[in-house]
């Protein structure tokens, strides 16, 4: 596993999640993402080190190796803004406040399977992209 590497941990069977995984891999020229789903062990072992409850747990999370993690809209802002160019702009919505943008981002979280659907099985990457999923 490359420590030097952000980790994204996703909803594996929601179709929502998986299109923004396709989207960051497409703008993450500098290689900077590795992904594992929610479902998988890495999650588990991260959100039992940290005693998080992972069934009260439903949002995207951005891990900076050693340096932090993420969740919610401060990690879909800090993964965007990763892209470089335009995407930097999006520190303007870093303006507002926490709790407003989570509030958004957890009505679109609660709804996401009936609004985007859902597949019965975890994405399985490409041979080509195998590379930067850790799980």
């Amino acid at each position: 596993m490359d420590l030097d590497k952000k980790i994204i941990l996703f909803d594996g069977v929601c179709n929502l999640c998986n299109n923004a995984i396709q989207f960051i891999i497409k703008h993450d020229k500098k290689d900077e993402f590795r992904f594992a789903t929610l479902q998988g062990e890495i999650a588990h072992n991260f959100f039992s080190t940290r005693n998080i409850d992972m069934e009260k747990t439903d949002s995207i999370i951005l891990i900076e190796p050693n340096i932090a993690y993420y969740v919610k809209s401060s990690a879909a802002l800090k993964i965007g803004r990763s892209f470089g160019g335009i995407w930097s702009l999006l520190w303007i919505l870093e303006l507002i406040p926490a709790s407003f943008r989570d509030w958004i981002y957890t009505i679109i979280a609660k709804n996401r399977y009936n609004w985007f659907g859902k597949k019965n099985n975890c994405m399985i990457p490409t041979p080509e992209l195998k590379s930067k999923f850790l799980d």
